[in-house]
């Protein structure tokens, strides 16, 4: 591993704001002026969403280009509901998207209105933060390390990766390994460890079930990781 600079990337917060904080409590334990990559599906499934984006927000805001959050596939599918509710109401909701409403204390009315309930939550969630989410990237690189949500795929370089596999993955991304040196750090994909082996490093130890939550600690020559 040969980053430009060392870094910690936090896997699938999915809403769980209290492992967040003690996350980043010991963080900052570490470093007290920290880069920061949260690897995407900061949304859906946990309790709090709304404050999990309300605090990675302003930490964007006020650490700049030290912290950087990236587009996982629960805040794409988030999008597609906001720009057309009526056919990607279903979907969102089902994998998580009521969880986050409750949040920014949306309910559902008893007659359905998708396009009202959309209204609602972006009311709640405001401009500023909607530009945020829409601007989120699919992949942040130091060196030879790169950070995704989901996969890269095996046979291609990082620049030509198509964000539609870096977001939801590629069959082949953790049975096949990559030829170039790149090692790519990810979430999405639950493992009860998270581990560094073969050109991959995976974080996501299922916060919303297990209740830990893990970032790497990816430094020239090595990685360790912090767990709450």
């Amino acid at each position: 591993m040969a980053p430009d600079e060392a870094f910690f990337a936090i896997g699938d917060v999915h809403g769980c704001l209290r492992p967040l904080g003690n996350l980043l409590l010991e963080i900052d334990k570490r470093d007290s002026a920290p880069k920061i990559v949260c690897l995407g599906d900061m949304i859906d499934r946990g309790e709090h969403s709304a404050g999990v984006l309300q605090l990675l927000f302003a930490m964007s805001r006020e650490m700049g280009d030290r912290f950087v959050c990236l587009r996982g596939n629960h805040e794409e599918m988030m999008l597609r509901y906001l720009e057309d509710p009526e056919r990607q109401e279903s979907r969102w909701l089902g994998h998580g998207g009521l969880q986050t409403l409750a949040s920014f204390g949306v309910s559902r009315s008893g007659k359905r209105d998708p396009e009202g309930l959309r209204d609602r939550l972006l009311y709640a969630m405001g401009d500023d933060m909607l530009e945020w989410l829409q601007g989120l990237p699919s992949r942040w690189q130091t060196g030879n390390v790169t950070t995704v949500h989901a996969a890269a795929d095996p046979a291609l370089p990082m620049d030509f990766q198509s964000t539609q596999v870096l977001t939801w993955g590629h069959p082949d991304f953790l049975r096949v390994n990559r030829d170039d040196g790149i090692w790519v750090v990810h979430g999405h994909t639950i493992t009860e460890d998270a581990k560094a082996e073969d050109g991959r490093i995976s974080v996501d130890t299922g916060a919303y079930l297990s209740g830990r939550l893990t970032a790497a600690h990816v430094y020239p020559g090595g990685v360790d990781f912090i767990q709450t």
